[in-house]
């Protein structure tokens, strides 16, 4: 019997051994599966973040190379040399890590962020810059006494092309970007406007024979209206362009003799008349100052003088206000000239 009891107490021993071995496996294999998960999660957190940073890396590359492009196309060169705009970037980069922390990226996100406030600062310092150019060309427009608006949109309307769409990511498209984008598609329509408003001299000549309006008719003495300016010289003397435009004729018209006129946009033209010859053709593109014809006395004329007039939608308006611009308005045109002139460079 009491071997008998013996045993059945070893056995009793050996599987409390046993059981609390199972246990501490059991309680081992909780932990490790604990540990994995948390292991597991680590990694999957990683990677989102990875994921993350990789996405607002892509999105700020989209947007460089937008600013970029724009810039380009109505500045030349690219965006990031002009630091005039940027300003001081000491500023730039404050809280920045707590940004970084509070939108679930890890600190490896923050030389981006800092780079997508940099892109911010940016765009909207050159947005501002742009609207005070296309405000100063506005004002310059309306010294004239033309409507900055109206030729702004006469301008809008002459667009074309196939419809390509946006193919880059939309969130790259911020709101400063788009406000960018607008600024400076006004100044384009403006600038371009300013410029082909005839403000150069038509001819060496600095005096005048007869001006706009109310006169006795030269021949019959009649009150008569004069549609443009008279500017008296000798018979050859060069008659030059008072815009950038496009020849559109060049021919006789009954009383003015032989004329060029330039269509120069947004429905103003001007008109040379009485020459005695012609050195441009229909079709040609000219710049401010090009030559186009000579002076002469053909057609109802008293004298040897060019006859210059400035028409809008085929009415005549004053010339006199186009060739009397204040400094500032010749300063405006000169940025405009300068910078039309730098993105045809750049092609």
């Amino acid at each position: 019997m009491l071997g008998l009891a013996v045993a059945a107490a070893a056995l009793a021993g050996g599987s409390a051994a046993a059981l609390s071995a199972g246990a501490d496996m059991a309680r081992q294999r909780s932990t490790i599966e604990r540990r994995g998960r948390s292991v597991s999660a680590a990694a999957n957190r990683l990677a989102q973040d990875r994921r993350s940073v990789e996405s607002l890396a892509r999105r700020l590359e989209e947007r460089q190379n937008f600013m970029d492009d724009l810039y380009r196309t109505h500045f030349g060169g690219q965006a990031d040399g002009d630091a005039d705009l940027i300003g001081d970037d000491r500023n730039v980069g404050k809280g920045v890590k707590g940004k970084a922390e509070n939108i679930g990226l890890t600190s490896d996100a923050a030389p981006l962020l800092r780079l997508e406030q940099r892109q911010q600062r940016f765009a909207l310092a050159l947005t501002r810059a742009v609207e005070r150019r296309a405000d100063k060309a506005a004002a310059a427009i309306r010294s004239f006494g033309l409507n900055p608006d109206r030729l702004a949109r006469a301008a809008a309307r002459a667009q074309g092309g196939p419809f390509v769409p946006w193919t880059g990511d939309k969130g790259a498209m911020t709101g400063e970007l788009e406000q960018l984008a607008d600024a400076m598609t006004r100044m384009e329509f403006l600038e371009r406007s300013l410029l082909a408003i005839p403000s150069g001299k038509p001819t060496a000549t600095p005096m005048l024979s007869s001006s706009y309006g109310y006169r006795r008719d030269p021949f019959n003495g009649h009150a008569a209206f004069h549609a443009g300016l008279d500017f008296p010289g000798r018979y050859g003397q060069s008659i030059n362009a008072a815009a950038g435009g496009t020849i559109s004729f060049v021919g006789q018209r009954h009383g003015y003799g032989k004329v060029v006129e330039i269509t120069h946009g947004n429905g103003l033209l001007t008109r040379y008349a009485h020459l005695s010859g012609f050195t441009a053709k229909v079709g040609q593109n000219v710049a401010r100052g090009d030559t186009i014809g000579r002076m002469g006395s053909t057609g109802r004329s008293t004298g040897t003088h060019l006859h210059f007039e400035v028409r809008l939608n085929d009415r005549p308006i004053n010339p006199r206000r186009f060739l009397d611009a204040r400094g500032d308005v010749a300063q405006a045109q000169r940025l405009a000239k300068a910078r039309v002139a730098e993105v045809g460079r750049q092609g």
